[in-house]
């Protein structure tokens, strides 16, 4: 991994470390927004009960806790580069008394396995993330036996994804923001269709499956959705905890004037993802 690469993982553990506290506080809310995704990736696994599951980038633990509870004579080893965020998923294993699922913080570049280690992987809104995606996705390859299947969600075009669109609108019609420079790691770097589909075909597996998913953040009120995306969504924290309360304010009315309706409602915070699922060649 070349010094930039490691640069930007250091960066993000210890961002993702930050906000480790604002996402225990919302997980429940934060659970159920992404249960859709982690439950498409759970049924194209195609679990037997007597797997090992790796679940990458797995924050505080799902889809892998779930994963889990499908996998009682196997087991789920739950790895992510943030201690802070595995913290939270080991407190909700001891609750479950799930006896076989573990963390281990780890970087997806260099997994910490042998070859031909899992029967399976998961890995839900990680890979835009990753440094280097090619290595990311070699080191899964390297990792997953033969036969094996890997299930990966990323987030889709932003036109797609009113729930960050509309923040980052209204944010930047009041604060200037630096643009991200093409392949960055960011939210919608795998967002065109086919990017991960390429990607594991580079590293010599082809034929996988794109899939559509379509969801909705469930806020009760625009004041909800306010606070949640000022605590756990690193862009809009970057830029709210440095403004002064009359530019804070001016977002917030920005926000309000897209997002209301005439009826008084809120607009549906929707969201959309893509799921890619592929199998390694015998």
């Amino acid at each position: 991994m070349i010094i930039e690469q490691i640069e930007i993982r250091d960066k993000q553990k210890d961002s993702w470390n930050t906000f480790s506290p604002g996402w225990r506080k919302w997980d429940d809310f934060t659970m159920k927004f992404l249960q859709e995704q982690g439950d498409s990736i759970v049924e194209a696994l195609e679990l037997k009960k007597d797997y090992k599951v790796l679940d990458i980038a797995s924050g505080t633990g799902e889809p892998g806790l779930t994963i889990a509870t499908k996998v009682s004579e196997g087991f789920v080893t739950a790895t992510d580069l943030a201690e802070g965020m595995l913290e939270i998923a080991r407190e909700k294993q001891v609750a479950r008394q799930q006896d076989n699922f573990y963390t281990l913080a780890a970087d997806v570049c260099e997994l910490p396995f042998g070859d031909n280690s899992f029967d399976a992987i998961s890995c839900r809104l990680g890979f835009m993330f990753f440094p280097d995606m090619m290595q990311a996705a070699k080191e899964m390859v390297r990792v997953l036996k033969p036969g094996g299947k890997l299930a990966v969600t990323v987030w889709a075009e932003p036109e797609r994804n009113i729930w960050i669109t509309a923040m980052l609108g209204a944010i930047k019609k009041v604060v200037e923001v630096p643009a991200t420079s093409p392949g960055e790691p960011g939210m919608f770097r795998c967002a065109q269709p086919g990017t991960i589909s390429s990607l594991f075909e580079e590293v010599g597996i082809p034929g996988g499956v794109e899939v559509n998913i379509n969801g909705k953040m469930n806020c009760k009120s625009i004041d909800e959705y306010w606070e949640f995306m000022n605590d756990v969504v690193p862009p809009v924290v970057a830029v709210i905890r440095s403004a002064d309360e009359s530019v804070k304010n001016r977002i917030l009315k920005e926000l309000y004037s897209h997002l209301v309706e005439d009826s008084g409602r809120h607009k549906d915070l929707t969201y959309g993802a893509r799921l890619y699922t592929v199998r390694k060649p015998l």
